[in-house]
Protein backbone atom coordinates (compact mmCIF):
# COMPACT_ATOMS: atom_id res chain seq x y z
CA UNK A 1 0.00 0.00 0.00
CA UNK A 2 1.32 3.46 -0.82
CA UNK A 3 2.35 5.86 1.71
CA UNK A 4 0.05 8.28 0.59
CA UNK A 5 -2.56 6.24 1.07
CA UNK A 6 -2.03 5.55 4.86
CA UNK A 7 -3.63 8.92 5.83
CA UNK A 8 -6.67 7.65 3.99
CA UNK A 9 -7.19 4.92 6.32
CA UNK A 10 -8.87 6.47 9.55
CA UNK A 11 -9.37 4.64 12.51
CA UNK A 12 -8.74 0.72 13.33
CA UNK A 13 -9.98 -1.62 15.56
CA UNK A 14 -8.39 -5.04 16.67
CA UNK A 15 -10.47 -7.75 16.87
CA UNK A 16 -9.33 -11.09 19.20
CA UNK A 17 -10.92 -14.15 17.52
CA UNK A 18 -9.94 -16.91 20.43
CA UNK A 19 -12.16 -20.12 18.96
CA UNK A 20 -11.45 -24.01 19.96
CA UNK A 21 -9.40 -24.91 17.21
CA UNK A 22 -7.57 -21.40 16.26
CA UNK A 23 -6.58 -18.03 17.40
CA UNK A 24 -6.34 -15.18 15.04
CA UNK A 25 -5.85 -11.45 15.57
CA UNK A 26 -7.70 -9.28 12.61
CA UNK A 27 -7.15 -5.65 11.90
CA UNK A 28 -10.37 -3.88 10.50
CA UNK A 29 -10.98 -0.30 8.82
CA UNK A 30 -13.51 1.09 11.48
CA UNK A 31 -15.05 3.44 8.25
CA UNK A 32 -15.71 0.74 6.01
CA UNK A 33 -15.15 -2.57 7.93
CA UNK A 34 -12.90 -3.83 5.56
CA UNK A 35 -10.24 -6.65 6.75
CA UNK A 36 -6.66 -5.30 6.58
CA UNK A 37 -4.79 -8.03 7.72
CA UNK A 38 -4.33 -11.36 10.02
CA UNK A 39 -2.37 -13.71 11.58
CA UNK A 40 -3.67 -17.50 12.32
CA UNK A 41 -2.13 -19.88 15.20
CA UNK A 42 -3.46 -23.40 14.93
CA UNK A 43 -4.49 -24.10 19.16
CA UNK A 44 -3.65 -27.99 20.43
CA UNK A 45 -6.27 -30.04 21.71
CA UNK A 46 -5.52 -32.44 24.39
CA UNK A 47 -7.65 -36.41 24.88
CA UNK A 48 -6.34 -37.28 27.81
CA UNK A 49 -9.40 -39.99 28.41
CA UNK A 50 -12.01 -40.75 26.54
CA UNK A 51 -14.35 -37.90 26.45
CA UNK A 52 -12.24 -35.22 27.86
CA UNK A 53 -11.35 -32.50 25.37
CA UNK A 54 -8.80 -29.90 27.60
CA UNK A 55 -5.99 -26.92 26.23
CA UNK A 56 -3.40 -25.12 27.68
CA UNK A 57 -4.85 -21.96 28.84
CA UNK A 58 -0.95 -20.44 28.69
CA UNK A 59 -0.98 -21.52 25.22
CA UNK A 60 -3.81 -19.85 24.50
CA UNK A 61 -2.86 -16.62 25.80
CA UNK A 62 0.24 -16.97 24.06
CA UNK A 63 -0.76 -17.71 21.09
CA UNK A 64 -2.64 -14.30 21.44
CA UNK A 65 0.27 -12.26 21.67
CA UNK A 66 1.88 -13.90 18.40
CA UNK A 67 -1.15 -13.23 16.74
CA UNK A 68 -1.05 -9.35 17.86
CA UNK A 69 2.66 -9.27 17.00
CA UNK A 70 2.87 -10.71 13.40
CA UNK A 71 -0.32 -8.45 12.39
CA UNK A 72 1.37 -5.83 13.37
CA UNK A 73 4.59 -6.52 11.72
CA UNK A 74 2.43 -7.25 8.69
CA UNK A 75 0.16 -3.76 8.91
CA UNK A 76 4.09 -1.87 8.89
CA UNK A 77 4.74 -3.66 6.00
CA UNK A 78 2.19 -2.82 4.45
CA UNK A 79 2.91 1.23 5.54
CA UNK A 80 0.03 1.54 7.91
CA UNK A 81 0.72 3.12 11.07
CA UNK A 82 -0.41 0.60 13.86
CA UNK A 83 -1.08 3.68 16.18
CA UNK A 84 -4.37 4.02 14.44
CA UNK A 85 -5.24 0.75 16.11
CA UNK A 86 -7.92 3.04 18.29
CA UNK A 87 -9.80 0.05 20.59
CA UNK A 88 -9.55 -3.75 20.56
CA UNK A 89 -12.66 -6.75 21.09
CA UNK A 90 -12.13 -10.15 22.07
CA UNK A 91 -14.17 -13.44 20.54
CA UNK A 92 -14.08 -16.37 22.43
CA UNK A 93 -14.86 -19.82 22.38
CA UNK A 94 -17.89 -19.90 25.05
CA UNK A 95 -18.37 -22.38 28.43
CA UNK A 96 -14.69 -23.86 27.69
CA UNK A 97 -13.63 -22.72 31.25
CA UNK A 98 -10.50 -21.93 33.25
CA UNK A 99 -9.44 -21.69 37.19
CA UNK A 100 -6.08 -19.56 37.66
CA UNK A 101 -4.05 -18.46 40.83
CA UNK A 102 -4.53 -14.29 41.11
CA UNK A 103 -1.02 -14.44 43.23
CA UNK A 104 0.83 -15.76 40.58
CA UNK A 105 -1.17 -15.64 37.44
CA UNK A 106 -0.27 -19.66 36.57
CA UNK A 107 -3.84 -21.70 35.36
CA UNK A 108 -4.22 -24.25 38.29
CA UNK A 109 -5.04 -26.87 35.87
CA UNK A 110 -5.55 -27.36 31.84
CA UNK A 111 -8.93 -25.25 30.69
CA UNK A 112 -11.90 -27.31 30.12
CA UNK A 113 -13.26 -27.50 26.45
CA UNK A 114 -17.00 -26.88 26.14
CA UNK A 115 -17.00 -30.42 23.83
CA UNK A 116 -15.67 -32.61 27.05
CA UNK A 117 -17.50 -34.79 28.62
CA UNK A 118 -16.38 -35.53 31.54
CA UNK A 119 -18.76 -34.38 34.14
CA UNK A 120 -21.56 -36.48 32.88
CA UNK A 121 -21.53 -38.09 36.35
CA UNK A 122 -21.88 -34.72 37.89
CA UNK A 123 -24.84 -33.73 36.22
CA UNK A 124 -26.33 -37.31 36.91
CA UNK A 125 -25.27 -36.36 40.51
CA UNK A 126 -26.40 -32.69 40.31
CA UNK A 127 -30.36 -34.29 38.64
CA UNK A 128 -30.91 -36.04 42.11
CA UNK A 129 -31.25 -33.11 43.33
CA UNK A 130 -33.85 -31.33 40.92
CA UNK A 131 -37.92 -32.57 41.79
CA UNK A 132 -38.60 -35.00 39.04
CA UNK A 133 -34.74 -35.20 37.79
CA UNK A 134 -35.96 -32.72 35.41
CA UNK A 135 -33.06 -31.19 32.99
CA UNK A 136 -34.95 -27.98 32.43
CA UNK A 137 -35.65 -27.04 35.67
CA UNK A 138 -33.85 -23.75 35.45
CA UNK A 139 -34.77 -23.10 32.22
CA UNK A 140 -37.11 -20.01 32.85
CA UNK A 141 -34.25 -18.93 35.12
CA UNK A 142 -30.84 -19.46 32.38
CA UNK A 143 -32.04 -20.00 29.57
CA UNK A 144 -30.40 -23.57 29.54
CA UNK A 145 -30.72 -27.23 30.48
CA UNK A 146 -28.44 -28.97 33.15
CA UNK A 147 -25.88 -30.52 30.67
CA UNK A 148 -21.72 -31.24 30.05
CA UNK A 149 -21.57 -28.20 27.89
CA UNK A 150 -22.33 -25.42 30.44
CA UNK A 151 -19.44 -23.35 32.40
CA UNK A 152 -21.14 -24.71 36.00
CA UNK A 153 -20.98 -28.50 35.95
CA UNK A 154 -17.26 -28.16 34.24
CA UNK A 155 -16.18 -25.82 37.29
CA UNK A 156 -18.02 -28.17 40.36
CA UNK A 157 -15.87 -30.73 38.45
CA UNK A 158 -12.28 -28.74 39.10
CA UNK A 159 -13.92 -27.92 42.54
CA UNK A 160 -14.34 -31.92 43.31
CA UNK A 161 -11.07 -33.01 41.32
CA UNK A 162 -8.58 -30.68 41.45
CA UNK A 163 -6.88 -30.15 45.27
CA UNK A 164 -4.55 -27.30 44.22
CA UNK A 165 -7.99 -25.43 43.10
CA UNK A 166 -9.72 -26.49 45.84
CA UNK A 167 -6.77 -24.99 47.91
CA UNK A 168 -6.99 -22.01 46.11
CA UNK A 169 -9.95 -21.47 46.66
CA UNK A 170 -9.58 -21.68 50.03
CA UNK A 171 -6.92 -19.47 50.17
CA UNK A 172 -8.65 -16.52 48.41
CA UNK A 173 -6.30 -17.13 45.40
CA UNK A 174 -8.75 -18.93 42.85
CA UNK A 175 -10.22 -17.00 40.01
CA UNK A 176 -12.50 -18.24 37.62
CA UNK A 177 -13.47 -17.18 34.08
CA UNK A 178 -14.81 -18.42 30.71
CA UNK A 179 -11.61 -18.08 27.89
CA UNK A 180 -12.70 -13.71 27.35
CA UNK A 181 -12.38 -13.67 31.43
CA UNK A 182 -8.76 -15.29 31.51
CA UNK A 183 -7.60 -13.35 28.21
CA UNK A 184 -9.00 -9.91 29.42
CA UNK A 185 -7.33 -10.05 32.89
CA UNK A 186 -3.96 -11.38 31.00
CA UNK A 187 -3.58 -8.68 28.73
CA UNK A 188 -4.37 -6.25 31.53
CA UNK A 189 -1.94 -6.66 33.63
CA UNK A 190 -2.90 -10.18 35.09
CA UNK A 191 -1.15 -10.47 38.70
CA UNK A 192 -0.25 -6.86 38.31
CA UNK A 193 -3.75 -5.47 38.71
CA UNK A 194 -5.80 -7.27 35.80
CA UNK A 195 -9.52 -6.47 35.31
CA UNK A 196 -10.99 -9.48 36.31
CA UNK A 197 -14.45 -9.72 34.20
CA UNK A 198 -17.02 -11.11 31.64
CA UNK A 199 -19.78 -9.77 29.53
CA UNK A 200 -23.55 -10.59 29.44
CA UNK A 201 -23.73 -13.02 26.78
CA UNK A 202 -20.63 -15.36 27.98
CA UNK A 203 -22.29 -15.02 31.31
CA UNK A 204 -25.26 -16.27 30.04
CA UNK A 205 -23.34 -19.78 29.78
CA UNK A 206 -22.38 -20.37 32.28
CA UNK A 207 -25.53 -21.74 34.11
CA UNK A 208 -24.86 -19.48 36.95
CA UNK A 209 -26.34 -16.22 35.65
CA UNK A 210 -29.71 -14.88 35.65
CA UNK A 211 -31.55 -13.66 32.10
CA UNK A 212 -33.29 -11.35 33.04
CA UNK A 213 -31.65 -10.05 36.33
CA UNK A 214 -28.46 -9.91 34.60
CA UNK A 215 -26.79 -10.95 37.55
CA UNK A 216 -25.12 -14.01 39.25
CA UNK A 217 -27.72 -16.26 40.73
CA UNK A 218 -27.23 -16.44 44.59
CA UNK A 219 -29.76 -19.71 44.00
CA UNK A 220 -27.92 -21.17 41.10
CA UNK A 221 -24.52 -20.63 42.88
CA UNK A 222 -25.76 -22.49 46.09
CA UNK A 223 -27.32 -25.40 44.11
CA UNK A 224 -23.76 -25.87 42.45
CA UNK A 225 -22.13 -25.00 45.57
CA UNK A 226 -19.37 -22.37 43.09
CA UNK A 227 -17.99 -19.75 46.20
CA UNK A 228 -19.65 -15.96 44.03
CA UNK A 229 -15.71 -14.63 45.38
CA UNK A 230 -14.32 -16.25 42.57
CA UNK A 231 -16.72 -15.26 39.45
CA UNK A 232 -15.81 -12.40 37.64
CA UNK A 233 -17.68 -8.97 37.56
CA UNK A 234 -20.57 -9.01 34.60
CA UNK A 235 -20.12 -5.88 31.90
CA UNK A 236 -21.89 -5.33 28.67
CA UNK A 237 -21.00 -6.20 25.78
CA UNK A 238 -19.67 -2.99 24.74
CA UNK A 239 -17.47 -0.89 26.96
CA UNK A 240 -13.91 0.34 28.19
CA UNK A 241 -12.96 -3.10 30.38
CA UNK A 242 -9.22 -1.85 30.57
CA UNK A 243 -6.13 -1.03 28.73
CA UNK A 244 -3.36 -3.44 26.97
CA UNK A 245 -0.47 -4.01 28.81
CA UNK A 246 3.51 -5.11 27.78
CA UNK A 247 3.74 -8.51 28.44
CA UNK A 248 7.22 -8.56 29.89
CA UNK A 249 7.80 -12.79 29.51
CA UNK A 250 7.51 -12.34 25.83
CA UNK A 251 8.38 -8.62 25.01
CA UNK A 252 4.94 -8.59 23.77
CA UNK A 253 3.59 -4.64 23.41
CA UNK A 254 3.25 -3.58 19.99
CA UNK A 255 -0.72 -2.20 21.60
CA UNK A 256 0.51 -1.37 25.35
CA UNK A 257 -2.05 1.18 26.02
CA UNK A 258 -4.80 0.59 23.47
CA UNK A 259 -8.09 -0.09 25.65
CA UNK A 260 -9.68 -3.81 25.09
CA UNK A 261 -14.04 -2.68 25.09
CA UNK A 262 -15.59 -4.89 23.13
CA UNK A 263 -15.80 -8.43 24.75
CA UNK A 264 -18.95 -11.04 22.92
CA UNK A 265 -18.81 -15.03 22.86
CA UNK A 266 -17.93 -16.46 19.52
CA UNK A 267 -21.85 -17.11 18.41
CA UNK A 268 -23.09 -13.64 19.21
CA UNK A 269 -19.95 -11.93 17.74
CA UNK A 270 -20.94 -13.53 14.16
CA UNK A 271 -24.66 -12.36 14.93
CA UNK A 272 -23.47 -8.88 15.09
CA UNK A 273 -20.94 -9.35 12.30
CA UNK A 274 -23.76 -10.11 10.49
CA UNK A 275 -25.99 -7.19 11.40
CA UNK A 276 -28.77 -9.50 12.83
CA UNK A 277 -30.37 -6.58 14.61
CA UNK A 278 -33.84 -7.14 13.79
CA UNK A 279 -36.16 -9.54 15.54
CA UNK A 280 -36.11 -12.57 13.66
CA UNK A 281 -33.28 -11.86 11.95
CA UNK A 282 -30.83 -15.19 12.12
CA UNK A 283 -27.43 -16.49 11.17
CA UNK A 284 -25.48 -19.98 11.14
CA UNK A 285 -22.08 -20.27 11.73
CA UNK A 286 -19.63 -23.56 10.68
CA UNK A 287 -16.52 -23.76 13.25
CA UNK A 288 -15.71 -26.42 15.34
CA UNK A 289 -19.53 -26.95 16.07
CA UNK A 290 -22.90 -25.17 14.14
CA UNK A 291 -24.70 -22.92 15.87
CA UNK A 292 -27.62 -21.10 14.41
CA UNK A 293 -29.01 -17.96 16.21
CA UNK A 294 -32.13 -16.18 15.55
CA UNK A 295 -32.79 -12.87 17.15
CA UNK A 296 -35.74 -11.98 19.44
CA UNK A 297 -35.55 -8.87 20.59
CA UNK A 298 -35.83 -7.44 23.90
CA UNK A 299 -37.94 -10.18 24.75
CA UNK A 300 -36.52 -13.65 26.07
CA UNK A 301 -38.76 -16.44 24.02
CA UNK A 302 -38.64 -19.87 25.43
CA UNK A 303 -38.10 -22.79 22.97
CA UNK A 304 -40.32 -25.83 22.84
CA UNK A 305 -38.27 -27.68 20.35
CA UNK A 306 -34.90 -28.11 22.23
CA UNK A 307 -33.55 -24.70 21.82
CA UNK A 308 -31.48 -22.21 23.65
CA UNK A 309 -32.38 -19.35 24.97
CA UNK A 310 -29.22 -16.49 24.98
CA UNK A 311 -28.32 -12.72 25.48
CA UNK A 312 -27.50 -12.18 21.91
CA UNK A 313 -25.58 -8.81 23.09
CA UNK A 314 -25.61 -5.58 25.31
CA UNK A 315 -23.97 -3.18 23.09
CA UNK A 316 -23.33 -0.59 26.15
CA UNK A 317 -23.97 -0.05 30.09
CA UNK A 318 -27.16 1.59 29.42
CA UNK A 319 -28.16 -0.10 26.28
CA UNK A 320 -30.91 -2.64 26.41
CA UNK A 321 -30.21 -6.21 26.48
CA UNK A 322 -31.18 -8.63 23.28
CA UNK A 323 -31.86 -12.22 23.24
CA UNK A 324 -31.93 -14.85 20.73
CA UNK A 325 -32.87 -18.45 20.57
CA UNK A 326 -29.97 -21.08 19.70
CA UNK A 327 -29.46 -24.01 17.90
CA UNK A 328 -26.34 -25.83 18.61
CA UNK A 329 -24.28 -28.52 17.19
CA UNK A 330 -21.17 -30.04 18.78
CA UNK A 331 -19.24 -31.46 15.73
CA UNK A 332 -19.20 -29.44 12.47
CA UNK A 333 -15.95 -28.30 11.50
CA UNK A 334 -14.75 -31.19 13.94
CA UNK A 335 -15.71 -33.94 11.94
CA UNK A 336 -13.52 -32.92 9.11
CA UNK A 337 -10.36 -32.67 11.69
CA UNK A 338 -11.37 -36.03 12.88
CA UNK A 339 -11.31 -37.49 9.17
CA UNK A 340 -7.89 -35.70 8.87
CA UNK A 341 -6.22 -36.62 12.32
CA UNK A 342 -8.10 -39.93 13.05
CA UNK A 343 -8.58 -41.83 9.87
CA UNK A 344 -6.18 -40.00 8.48
CA UNK A 345 -8.05 -40.55 4.68
CA UNK A 346 -7.36 -36.21 4.59
CA UNK A 347 -4.23 -34.61 4.15
CA UNK A 348 -5.26 -30.81 5.41
CA UNK A 349 -8.85 -30.26 5.98
CA UNK A 350 -9.41 -28.96 2.51
CA UNK A 351 -9.18 -31.74 0.73
CA UNK A 352 -12.53 -32.83 1.61
CA UNK A 353 -14.49 -30.36 -0.76
CA UNK A 354 -12.49 -32.50 -3.29
CA UNK A 355 -13.52 -35.68 -2.20
CA UNK A 356 -16.96 -35.08 -1.90
CA UNK A 357 -16.94 -33.05 -5.17
CA UNK A 358 -15.35 -36.55 -6.73
CA UNK A 359 -18.54 -38.86 -5.41
CA UNK A 360 -21.12 -36.61 -5.59
CA UNK A 361 -23.34 -38.78 -3.50
CA UNK A 362 -23.10 -40.52 -0.34
CA UNK A 363 -24.54 -43.17 -2.02
CA UNK A 364 -26.68 -43.97 0.40
CA UNK A 365 -24.15 -43.63 3.65
CA UNK A 366 -24.86 -41.62 6.50
CA UNK A 367 -23.08 -40.33 9.21
CA UNK A 368 -23.90 -39.01 12.58
CA UNK A 369 -20.97 -37.70 14.15
CA UNK A 370 -22.24 -37.34 17.91
CA UNK A 371 -18.83 -37.90 19.18
CA UNK A 372 -19.74 -35.50 22.57
CA UNK A 373 -23.40 -36.99 22.22
CA UNK A 374 -26.42 -35.07 20.58
CA UNK A 375 -27.06 -31.23 21.33
CA UNK A 376 -30.21 -29.54 19.90
CA UNK A 377 -32.25 -30.48 19.46
CA UNK A 378 -31.89 -33.70 21.37
CA UNK A 379 -29.66 -33.37 24.04
CA UNK A 380 -28.86 -36.54 24.34
CA UNK A 381 -25.63 -37.52 25.85
CA UNK A 382 -25.95 -41.20 25.55
CA UNK A 383 -25.79 -41.16 21.86
CA UNK A 384 -22.34 -41.76 20.06
CA UNK A 385 -21.38 -41.39 16.22
CA UNK A 386 -22.09 -43.72 14.05
CA UNK A 387 -21.22 -44.04 10.32
CA UNK A 388 -24.70 -46.68 8.67
CA UNK A 389 -25.66 -47.96 4.71
CA UNK A 390 -22.00 -49.03 4.35
CA UNK A 391 -21.35 -51.32 0.96
CA UNK A 392 -18.32 -52.71 -0.66
CA UNK A 393 -18.96 -49.98 -3.00
CA UNK A 394 -18.39 -47.52 -0.25
CA UNK A 395 -15.02 -45.28 -0.29
CA UNK A 396 -13.02 -42.53 2.01
CA UNK A 397 -14.86 -40.12 -1.04
CA UNK A 398 -18.64 -41.33 0.28
CA UNK A 399 -17.66 -40.83 3.65
CA UNK A 400 -16.09 -37.38 3.13
CA UNK A 401 -19.52 -36.08 1.49
CA UNK A 402 -21.29 -38.47 4.01
CA UNK A 403 -19.78 -36.14 6.51
CA UNK A 404 -20.55 -32.59 4.62
CA UNK A 405 -24.08 -33.80 4.31
CA UNK A 406 -24.11 -34.32 8.21
CA UNK A 407 -23.42 -30.69 9.37
CA UNK A 408 -26.20 -29.89 6.82
CA UNK A 409 -28.78 -32.36 8.31
CA UNK A 410 -27.58 -31.30 11.66
CA UNK A 411 -28.66 -27.63 10.27
CA UNK A 412 -31.90 -28.59 9.07
CA UNK A 413 -32.49 -29.93 12.61
CA UNK A 414 -32.13 -26.42 13.81
CA UNK A 415 -33.66 -24.69 11.56
CA UNK A 416 -37.21 -27.17 11.92
CA UNK A 417 -36.87 -26.20 15.07
CA UNK A 418 -36.03 -22.48 15.06
CA UNK A 419 -39.29 -22.16 12.32
CA UNK A 420 -41.54 -23.97 14.77
CA UNK A 421 -40.67 -21.88 17.91
CA UNK A 422 -40.92 -18.31 16.04
CA UNK A 423 -43.86 -19.41 13.93
CA UNK A 424 -42.45 -17.63 11.10
CA UNK A 425 -40.02 -19.81 8.40
CA UNK A 426 -36.58 -18.02 7.41
CA UNK A 427 -37.00 -17.70 3.54
CA UNK A 428 -32.94 -17.79 3.73
CA UNK A 429 -30.29 -18.39 5.76
CA UNK A 430 -27.11 -16.38 6.68
CA UNK A 431 -23.81 -18.05 7.15
CA UNK A 432 -20.35 -17.73 8.14
CA UNK A 433 -17.54 -19.21 9.49
CA UNK A 434 -14.26 -21.42 8.03
CA UNK A 435 -16.16 -24.46 7.10
CA UNK A 436 -18.07 -21.90 4.21
CA UNK A 437 -15.32 -21.31 1.87
CA UNK A 438 -16.61 -24.47 0.85
CA UNK A 439 -19.10 -24.46 -2.13
CA UNK A 440 -19.99 -28.02 -1.92
CA UNK A 441 -20.94 -27.89 1.80
CA UNK A 442 -22.73 -24.65 0.74
CA UNK A 443 -24.92 -25.99 -2.02
CA UNK A 444 -25.56 -29.30 -0.15
CA UNK A 445 -27.12 -27.06 2.52
CA UNK A 446 -29.05 -24.96 0.42
CA UNK A 447 -30.52 -28.37 -1.05
CA UNK A 448 -31.11 -29.93 2.40
CA UNK A 449 -33.06 -26.94 3.42
CA UNK A 450 -35.06 -26.27 -0.10
CA UNK A 451 -34.08 -22.66 0.80
CA UNK A 452 -31.13 -19.97 -0.82
CA UNK A 453 -28.10 -19.94 1.83
CA UNK A 454 -26.59 -16.41 1.34
CA UNK A 455 -22.30 -15.80 2.65
CA UNK A 456 -20.97 -12.86 2.91
CA UNK A 457 -17.93 -12.52 0.49
CA UNK A 458 -16.12 -10.98 4.22
CA UNK A 459 -16.41 -14.49 5.93
CA UNK A 460 -14.88 -13.03 9.42
CA UNK A 461 -18.12 -12.28 10.90
CA UNK A 462 -17.06 -13.42 14.29
CA UNK A 463 -14.00 -10.68 14.71
CA UNK A 464 -16.23 -8.11 12.87
CA UNK A 465 -18.59 -8.43 15.38
CA UNK A 466 -15.99 -8.29 18.55
CA UNK A 467 -14.53 -4.89 16.11
CA UNK A 468 -17.95 -3.23 16.28
CA UNK A 469 -18.76 -3.57 19.76
CA UNK A 470 -15.20 -2.67 20.73
CA UNK A 471 -14.96 -0.02 17.95
CA UNK A 472 -18.99 1.10 19.39
CA UNK A 473 -17.66 1.56 22.80
CA UNK A 474 -18.26 5.05 24.98
CA UNK A 475 -14.87 6.73 24.88
CA UNK A 476 -13.51 5.14 22.00
CA UNK A 477 -16.64 6.28 19.61
CA UNK A 478 -14.99 5.29 16.03
CA UNK A 479 -17.66 2.55 14.94
CA UNK A 480 -21.36 3.78 14.08
CA UNK A 481 -23.89 0.99 14.91
CA UNK A 482 -26.85 3.21 13.27
CA UNK A 483 -28.52 1.04 10.32
CA UNK A 484 -28.58 3.83 7.79
CA UNK A 485 -24.48 3.95 8.59
CA UNK A 486 -24.03 -0.10 8.43
CA UNK A 487 -21.61 -0.78 5.62
CA UNK A 488 -23.72 -3.03 2.36
CA UNK A 489 -22.23 -6.57 2.80
CA UNK A 490 -21.78 -8.04 -0.71
CA UNK A 491 -22.71 -12.09 -0.72
CA UNK A 492 -22.39 -15.37 -2.72
CA UNK A 493 -25.61 -16.73 -2.67
CA UNK A 494 -26.52 -20.73 -3.11
CA UNK A 495 -30.14 -21.83 -4.49
CA UNK A 496 -31.82 -24.99 -4.01
CA UNK A 497 -30.65 -27.31 -6.89
CA UNK A 498 -32.74 -30.46 -6.02
CA UNK A 499 -36.39 -31.14 -6.03
CA UNK A 500 -38.14 -31.23 -2.17
CA UNK A 501 -38.98 -34.27 -2.30
CA UNK A 502 -35.79 -35.69 -2.89
CA UNK A 503 -34.39 -33.66 0.10
CA UNK A 504 -37.01 -35.39 2.50
CA UNK A 505 -36.07 -38.71 1.64
CA UNK A 506 -32.37 -38.02 2.48
CA UNK A 507 -33.46 -35.70 5.47
CA UNK A 508 -35.78 -38.68 6.49
CA UNK A 509 -32.82 -41.35 6.00
CA UNK A 510 -30.70 -39.35 7.98
CA UNK A 511 -33.00 -38.86 11.37
CA UNK A 512 -33.01 -42.63 10.59
CA UNK A 513 -29.47 -42.95 11.64
CA UNK A 514 -29.83 -40.40 14.39
CA UNK A 515 -32.29 -42.63 16.10
CA UNK A 516 -29.36 -45.51 15.83
CA UNK A 517 -26.90 -43.67 17.65
CA UNK A 518 -29.07 -43.15 20.63
CA UNK A 519 -28.54 -44.79 24.19
CA UNK A 520 -25.20 -45.92 22.91
CA UNK A 521 -23.73 -45.07 26.17
CA UNK A 522 -26.00 -47.37 28.82
CA UNK A 523 -23.83 -47.03 31.70
CA UNK A 524 -22.20 -43.63 33.44
CA UNK A 525 -18.99 -42.42 31.86
CA UNK A 526 -16.76 -42.80 35.35
CA UNK A 527 -15.66 -39.80 36.74
CA UNK A 528 -12.07 -40.37 35.54
CA UNK A 529 -13.07 -41.80 32.28
CA UNK A 530 -11.04 -44.81 32.76
CA UNK A 531 -13.17 -47.25 30.75
CA UNK A 532 -10.53 -49.52 30.21
CA UNK A 533 -11.62 -53.51 30.50
CA UNK A 534 -9.01 -53.39 33.25
CA UNK A 535 -11.39 -51.32 35.32
CA UNK A 536 -13.39 -54.40 35.65
CA UNK A 537 -11.21 -56.35 38.41
CA UNK A 538 -12.56 -59.97 37.36
CA UNK A 539 -12.07 -59.34 33.65
CA UNK A 540 -8.35 -57.89 34.50
CA UNK A 541 -7.66 -61.08 36.23
CA UNK A 542 -9.58 -63.49 33.78
CA UNK A 543 -7.48 -62.11 31.23
CA UNK A 544 -3.94 -61.42 32.89
CA UNK A 545 -3.98 -65.02 33.88
CA UNK A 546 -4.88 -66.08 30.78
CA UNK A 547 -1.99 -64.30 29.26
CA UNK A 548 0.00 -66.12 31.94
CA UNK A 549 -0.97 -69.89 30.97
CA UNK A 550 -0.28 -68.79 27.19
CA UNK A 551 3.02 -67.98 27.73
CA UNK A 552 3.94 -70.75 30.40
CA UNK A 553 2.50 -73.83 27.54
CA UNK A 554 4.38 -71.90 25.34
CA UNK A 555 7.08 -72.23 27.57
CA UNK A 556 7.02 -75.32 28.50
CA UNK A 557 6.13 -76.80 24.45
CA UNK A 558 9.47 -74.69 23.65
CA UNK A 559 11.34 -76.88 26.71
CA UNK A 560 10.10 -80.26 25.22
CA UNK A 561 11.25 -79.92 21.85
Amino acid sequence: MAASNRMMLGPLVGSIDQGTSSTRFLVFNAKTSELLSHHQVEIVQKFPKEGWVEQDPKEILNSVHECVEKTCEKLQQLNIDITNIKAIGVSNQRETTVVWDKTTGEPLYNAIVWLDLRTQATVDRLLKKIPGKNKSFFKFRTGLPLSTYFSAVKLRWLLDNVEEIKQAVGDGRAMFGTIDSWLIWSLTGGKNGGVHCTDVTNASRTMLFNIHSLEWDPELCQFFDIPMEILPKVRSSSEIYGLMKICPSLKSGALTGVPISGCLGDQSAALVGQMCFQDGQAKNTYGTGCFLLCNTGQKSVFSEHGLLTTIAYKLGRDKPVCYALEGSVAIAGAVVRWLRDNLGILKTSQEVEKLAAEAGTSYGCYFVPAFSGLYAPYWEPSARGIICGLTQFTNKNHIAFAALEAVCFQTRELLDAINKDCGVPLNQLQVDGGMTNNKVLMQLQSDILCIPVVKPSMPETTALGAAMAAGAAEGVGIWSLNPGDLTAVTCERFEPQINPEESEFRFARWKKAVMKSMDWVTSDISSNGDSSIFSSLPLGLYIMSSMIMLIGAKYISGNGN
